[in-house]
This record gives structure tokens, sequence and C-alpha cells, in this order.
């Protein structure tokens, strides 16, 4: 745990761009921006369920505007976990495995703050959107097996319920749980025989950055798992 204090000591500033850059980057909502330009001048925020999101896109906008609403919300994500990665990648290591994890590191609290900043967006009064595309981004460059397992998941709850807010709910309860069971028995576990094991820290730090995500996310569902629990949620529906 001494290694990675000195971490945060000699990297305050690789921290500190990494959650500016994040956030600001998160805080382009582009499903407000295409709205928008769509339907001139209108507010996702203020039309269908008032989330300005990829499925409300979908409901209330059409399907070509969600598909670039997802798609450039999935790239502003990969372009801030990517950053994260590389500038934590420049504090000072030990080298090897732990120079991975510091840049992993950097990775998870950059999708944090995009997240953050897609909910919470400053360009647009701080409300966004639920930030499922943002964590998703954030599976697939820092933790691809997860990213993998989480999908499985959600596109087997959709297939099934045709309920996009299900799915996302249940990914996000599978994320810190898949997160875990990875680090924790398929990297850390194996690599102790090893000359490059694995910190535990990496573990502990890798499932609490994706338990808190994991909360935030459905927490953001609150509104959904009430219409879950009474029965009234819709399912997936288009304007065309």
């Amino acid at each position: 745990m001494n290694s990675f204090f000195q971490f945060v000591a000699g990297g305050w500033w690789q921290i500190i761009l990494t959650v500016i850059v994040a956030y600001l980057l998160g805080s382009i909502n582009f499903a407000i921006i295409i709205t928008n330009i769509v339907n001139k001048g209108k507010d996702i925020r203020e039309m269908g369920s008032g989330n300005a999101g990829f499925t409300n896109v979908l409901r209330s906008v059409g399907k070509v505007p969600a598909v670039f609403t997802i798609v450039f919300d999935f790239v502003k994500a990969v372009i801030a976990v990517i950053v994260g990665g590389i500038l934590f990648s420049m504090i000072s290591a030990d080298g090897g495995i732990q120079a991975q994890e510091f840049s992993a590191y950097g990775k998870y609290l950059a999708g944090l703050f995009c997240m953050l900043g897609h909910m919470f967006p400053v360009y647009f009064g701080f409300r966004g959107g639920k930030g499922v595309v943002t964590i998703s981004a954030l599976m697939a460059v820092a933790e691809w097996r997860v990213f993998c397992i989480v999908l499985t998941v959600f596109l087997i709850v959709f297939i099934i319920t045709r309920i996009i807010s299900l799915g996302s709910i249940i990914g996000g309860v599978c994320y810190p749980v898949v997160t875990f069971f990875l680090t924790f028995f398929v990297d850390y576990r194996p690599s102790l025989t090893t000359n490059t094991p694995h910190s535990v820290n990496y573990v502990i730090i890798s499932t609490l950055f994706t338990l808190f995500i994991s909360i935030c996310v459905i927490v953001k569902h609150g509104e959904n798992i009430k219409r879950l629990a009474n029965g009234t949620e819709k399912k997936i529906t288009a304007k065309k």
C-alpha cells in the first residue's frame, strides 16, 4: 500500500489533469446536442422520459440520431479512458506489473469522471444522462474480459425482456462482481507463483472503483426501478 501512496504523491498533477479532462469530455452530452440539431432547438430533457441518453433519443427523436448519440458518447469515453491511462503511465512506478496496474488506475479514474461528467454536465446545467454508454466504453478499454461478460448479461436480459433499463441495472450489479472475480481468481492468485505477481492492491482498488461506478448507475436508474417494480416500465420502441 505504501507504493500506492507514493504513486499518488508523485503523480498529483497527472491525477488532477485526468480528472479535469475526463469530466469535461464527459460533459459533452451528445443526446442534447444531436436532438437540438435534428429537432431545431428542442431539448431532449423536455421530451419523453426526460433523460439525456440513447434510449430517450431512440424513442423521442429517431433511430439515426440515437445511433449517432451512442457512437459519439462511446467515443468520448474511450478518448477519456485512453488519456487517463497515458497520463498515469507517465508516473514513476516500480516497473513491470506494477506500472501496468498504475495505468489501469488512470483508466478507471478517467472512466469514473467521464461518467460523472455525462451525468452532471457542466455545459448543460448539470442535468445529463445515466452514464451507461460511458461505462461500457470504460469496460471495453480498461478490461475487455469484463466488458464481454457484462455485455453478454445485458444482451440476454434485453433479448428476454426488451427493457434496456433492466439490462443496464443488472449489468451494473454484475460489474464489480465480475471485476473482483477476474482480478482475484484469474489475475492475482495465479500470478503469485511467477516472478512478477500482481498486487492485491490492484484487486481492491479495481473492485472499489467498479463498485462505486455501479452504485452511481443504479442510483441514476431509481425511477426506472420504481417503474419496474410496479410493472409500468416501457419496452424498447423507436420513433420512425
